[in-house]
């Protein structure tokens, strides 16, 4: 049974004050799915998110951890969800939604959309928890994002935007939080095996001029992350980020990764955009 935040408190107090706890976004499925998993297999005490945990059958919920609604597209779910959690000592801001679509016809309404669930409703949760990490000089937050914000591939401009973003904050604030005991770092994840092909949100024209191309990267993608790591692999990397005693700037797993960002240091920026491009069936 899925615990409430009366009985998670009592539970994480008869284990003592040293028990960590961790909140994950994007908590239901996925990669959010297995951090929680990989978490309460090393004793945190879980805070689960969810845009509707009510919706969630009883069977798909995780034991011992404790769920919490959260919409990031939404201010005051967000203030409401941190005012729950209470001290938190790992943040994994992980939710987010994938998008496909050529830049000429991308929707406004679509990438503000975008940007608020996967940059501004991150960065705001962040903002709300970090004064408790600082003031217990102990915490961690980890962005999770996508390899394509070190490779960026076409039609996928505003995924990859919103992904260098997060990475950007987490990056540009590590030396400010640092000294507090507080580490930020961002996990990049290449093709993933999640299921999240389906839920991609795609946008072309009925008589778009990229319709070709477009179809092509989108099969592409799918293929890939049919043939891609587990949510699980993904999870054990995230974890590790958490534990380390001064995580790095950047992890980065599947889809070669080790290679490719050595290859990526080795050859011109314009060579490396067109290995990504073929990748994808691109010419």
């Amino acid at each position: 049974m899925t615990s409430g935040p009366g009985r998670a408190a009592e539970r994480a107090a008869g284990r003592g004050a040293a028990r960590r706890t961790a909140l994950v976004t994007g908590a239901s499925s996925g990669i959010g799915r297995a951090v929680c998993q990989a978490l309460l297999a090393r004793g945190y005490h879980v805070l689960a998110t969810s845009r509707s945990p009510e919706k969630i059958p009883e069977a798909d919920r995780l034991p011992g951890a404790t769920y919490l609604p959260l919409d990031l597209t939404d201010p005051a779910s967000i203030e409401a969800c941190a005012a729950a959690a209470g001290p938190v000592d790992v943040l994994v801001n992980n939710a987010g939604e994938s998008q496909l679509a050529p830049l000429e016809e991308l929707p406004m309404d679509a990438l503000e959309r975008l940007f608020q669930l996967n940059v501004f409703g991150a960065v705001r949760l962040t903002q709300l928890l970090l004064p408790g990490m600082r003031a217990r000089r102990r915490g961690r937050v980890v962005m999770v994002g996508s390899m394509l914000a070190s490779f960026p591939l076409a039609f996928r401009s505003s995924y990859v935007a919103s992904k260098a973003a997060v990475k950007a904050f987490a990056t540009a604030a590590r030396r400010e939080l640092s000294p507090h005991g507080v580490w930020l770092t961002t996990v990049e994840p290449g093709s993933i095996n999640t299921g999240i092909s389906a839920r991609r949100t795609r946008y072309l024209a009925d008589d778009s001029p990229y319709t070709d191309a477009f179809r092509t990267v989108s099969e592409h993608l799918d293929r890939n992350e049919a043939s891609g790591v587990s949510a699980t692999t993904v999870a054990a990397t995230i974890l590790k980020a958490i534990e380390a005693s001064q995580p790095k700037p950047l992890y980065a797993v599947g889809s070669n990764a080790p290679l490719v960002f050595t290859l990526r240091r080795l050859i011109s920026r314009r060579a490396a955009e067109s290995l990504v491009s073929r990748k994808h069936g691109l010419r």
